[in-house]
């Protein structure tokens, strides 16, 4: 899975991840996921196959998904971003 060191993830698994690290399910509705990998393939960020047949005996074939070098590049920064960026601090009163 994207981020555990794999260098290839499916966008269930992908999905599954944003779910349980995020709480989010905005990004993995119905479509949603996929568009956007979609796109992230359009600007050459990832690169995409469909699963070898042998490995999916049983069960519909899947599309293996892959970060490109400028991908992976893009996630780092944006990872070291967030990481910078100082917490959200409220309001007096308005906690």
């Amino acid at each position: 899975m994207a981020g555990s060191g794999e260098t290839t993830f499916h966008g269930f698994g992908l999905a599954k991840v944003i779910r349980e690290q995020t709480g989010s399910r905005s990004l993995t509705a119905h479509g949603t996921l996929y568009k956007a990998l979609g796109r992230l393939e359009e600007f050459g960020l990832l690169t995409s196959r469909w699963e070898d047949p042998a490995a999916v005996e049983g069960r519909p074939r899947r599309r293996l998904y892959e970060l490109t070098g400028q991908g992976a590049q893009v996630a780092r920064r944006s990872i070291a971003d967030k990481a910078a960026r100082p917490f959200p601090r409220l309001a007096p009163g308005s906690a």
